[in-house]
């Protein structure tokens, strides 16, 4: 990799950049942010690698996904954030970088790291003057604990970390929980359908609820995916949703909400097993497909 203007910077390649020269950022619509934040691990780690193993992987792709070519509505590749620090100001720097590439007109895509990241993503959208959105969540937990070995800013609480600011969720695919996530959903009154129910009856489309936001931020935990594909993330839990369901279930959303950005999270490469990086950079740009396809 000789060709530096490919780079987001030193060890971050840009997002195919096999393909084409890095546009300018206001020439690009899908502004794609590397967030290399590992702190709350509870399990196996990683997940600090896999942002920059994904845009690695994704110079192996086609640039024609099957049915259309996303990358030409621009694919504009950030330096990764900043995650040194406590977690409040590493959260605070997520929510930054999120606000001025939201505000510049970028649809954002967030790569992790831990999925803690994610309340970071939220907080930026919120800053940059998004409203009344929701947030869809293809997860194997229901990330809802106030707090999990002291920490309120862990990946086991993200999703709780949301709902407080008042967003709205829906979980799917959904298959491990304690008792406290169990009460937190009942009094937050969170929708979901859980693996045990999408993945027996291979549902491939789902409907929210009528209340439910028209807006709709996106969060792609790869755990909530079966160990079968994804073996490659710290926390697998097996009876996941499959390759095409999981697509399928995104695109059913995206053809009746509007997708205002979706992540990508949790993703820990396996040395030497590099389908698990090219499936997350394909399963990233599926994603862009799809909402290309399909935007309003």
């Amino acid at each position: 990799m000789e060709n530096f203007d490919q780079l987001a910077a030193p060890g971050y390649p840009i997002f195919l950049g096999s393909e084409f020269a890095h546009p300018k950022p206001e020439d690009a619509f899908f502004h794609v942010l590397p967030v290399p934040y590992e702190a709350s691990v509870s399990y196996g780690g990683g997940t600090g690698s896999g942002p920059a193993a994904i845009l690695g992987a994704s110079w192996q792709l086609e640039i024609w996904d099957g049915k259309s070519n996303p990358s030409e509505k621009g694919i504009y590749t950030h330096a990764p954030v900043n995650v040194k620090g406590k977690p409040e100001k590493v959260i605070d720097n997520i929510a930054a970088a999120t606000k001025a590439l939201v505000k510049s007109g970028g649809f954002p895509i967030g790569l992790g790291g831990e999925h803690s990241v994610t309340y970071g993503i939220i907080k930026g959208l919120l800053d940059a003057g998004i409203s009344d959105f929701g947030v869809v969540q293809i997860d194997a937990h229901a990330d809802l604990r106030e707090a999990y070995e002291g920490n309120p800013y862990s990946h086991a609480s993200v999703m709780k970390r949301i709902v407080d600011l008042d967003i709205p969720i829906f979980q799917l695919g959904i298959r491990a929980f304690c008792e406290e996530e169990k009460k937190t959903r009942s009094a937050y009154g969170i929708k979901h359908l859980d693996a045990d129910i999408l993945v027996p009856k291979n549902i491939q489309s789902v409907d929210l609820p009528d209340d439910f936001p028209e807006k709709i931020f996106f969060t792609l935990d790869i755990d909530g995916m079966d160990p079968s594909i994804f073996p490659s993330t710290g926390t697998p839990v097996p009876g996941g949703l499959g390759w095409y369901q999981t697509l399928s279930l995104f695109e059913s959303i995206a053809k009746k909400y509007n997708i205002i950005g979706f992540d990508i999270m949790e993703f820990a490469p396996i040395e030497n097993f590099h389908a698990y990086e090219f499936s997350a950079a394909l399963l990233t740009y599926k994603m862009m497909g799809i909402v290309d396809r399909n935007k309003r």
